[in-house]
């Protein structure tokens, strides 16, 4: 008899919560997972992760609005999980942003993870039939680092700083 994944058990509603990290940085987190990062121009927003579902993105989109009516025109992808990236179309973002490995990832694993994500997290893919089928393809990649300038003065420095989860 096989164990299920402590994370199948996990069906217990989070308490939300949308902190402010600085002048241009939003921290959105249901007790700790999912997480999404939100970083704030004066021309242009940028999502870090992105939720499960665009469903679920709906509520970050929510607390954006409520700091700010610039557009979401970038969403980061921090590494490639299922449950962090799904929710990408809901932004309406003009570039999907990802390091090459995370992109390499996508291409090796992403159909599998995604499976087996969408099985092991039921919490996390709530509304689970709005996301569309396919991956999340990255339109603009990187190796090392690069810059995104969200206005004249607010620059997000992206570095990929080796493989890892977080």
């Amino acid at each position: 008899m096989s164990k299920a994944f402590a994370s199948q058990a996990d069906l217990e509603e989070k308490k939300i919560s949308f902190d402010k990290l600085s002048d241009n940085a939003y921290a959105f987190t249901a007790e700790g997972d999912p997480n999404t990062g939100v970083f704030v121009g004066d021309d242009a927003v940028m999502v870090l992760d992105t939720q499960a579902t665009p469903a679920m993105a709906q509520e970050v989109i929510r607390h954006i609005r409520g700091v700010t009516d610039k557009p979401i025109k970038y969403v980061l992808l921090s590494h490639y999980h299922a449950v962090r990236v799904l929710g990408a179309s809901a932004y309406g973002a003009e570039q999907m942003v990802a390091s090459r490995g995370t992109y390499d990832l996508i291409v090796e694993r992403g159909e599998q993870d995604r499976a087996g994500e969408i099985g092991r997290f039921p919490r996390l893919f709530r509304n689970v039939e709005s996301v569309p089928p396919g991956m999340t393809w990255p339109t603009m990649t990187f190796k090392g680092e690069m810059s995104v300038w969200l206005d004249k003065k607010t620059e997000v420095r992206i570095a990929q700083i080796g493989r890892g989860h977080t």
